[in-house]
């Protein structure tokens, strides 16, 4: 059974860096974005990394939180022919990683939790790709990464970082998504271990 050290979340610092322009204004926007990429590019490729904190000896999950009322994990999409823990690296450095270089953590990424499609420009993402798409339209895989024991985080000034208990996003796909809300029984074949 894999190993996951939790630190407190109290062993983090958190700060503000400069805003990160959101590309999508509206759901609708993001699928024409979308759609403009796969005629380019084809498939989407993207990455996402699963990063767990515990406070009161309880494992929770970092969401960074859109405009007070959407939730993404951190990460985003890889450039074309992009090895995806390179590229999960870059995006977290882009997302959470402070400004001064030295301070950037040296992301562990680990196991992968899972990985989800999209058959069409819809919202709608399955942990399959059904038999009769043959062209999906976005693949995401999702990683572990496993935090050290202290560090510095620098989040854009327009998104909030949260640390959510995992027994709120259980089930709760009407909050948080499908993907997000399936994560607590995804990371239930690790092993957790709390460090305070």
């Amino acid at each position: 059974m894999p190993i996951v050290n939790l630190y407190s979340l109290s062993h983090y610092r958190f700060g503000a860096k400069e805003t990160k322009v959101e590309k999508d204004t509206s759901v609708n926007a993001r699928f024409a974005r979308l759609r403009e990429i796969y005629k380019k590019e084809g498939m989407r490729i993207s990455v996402a990394g699963v990063l767990l904190v515990q406070e009161h000896n309880y494992p929770h999950l970092l969401l960074l939180e859109i405009g007070g009322t959407f939730n993404k994990l951190p990460g985003g999409r890889l450039k074309p022919g992009e090895n995806e823990i390179e590229g999960l690296k870059r995006k977290l450095t882009s997302k959470l990683g402070p400004r001064l270089q030295n301070l950037v953590p040296n992301w562990k990424i680990g196991e992968c939790v899972a990985r989800w499609w999209r058959p069409n420009f819809e919202t709608s993402m399955y942990p399959h790709c059904p038999a009769h798409i043959k062209k999906p339209k976005e693949y995401r895989v999702l990683y572990m990464v496993h935090l050290s024991d202290s560090g510095d985080f620098e989040v854009p000034k327009n998104l909030k970082l949260l640390a959510v208990p995992m027994f709120e996003l259980y089930d709760n796909a009407q909050r948080y998504g499908l993907v997000i809300s399936s994560i607590p029984e995804q990371i239930s074949r690790f092993e957790f271990r709390m460090n305070n």
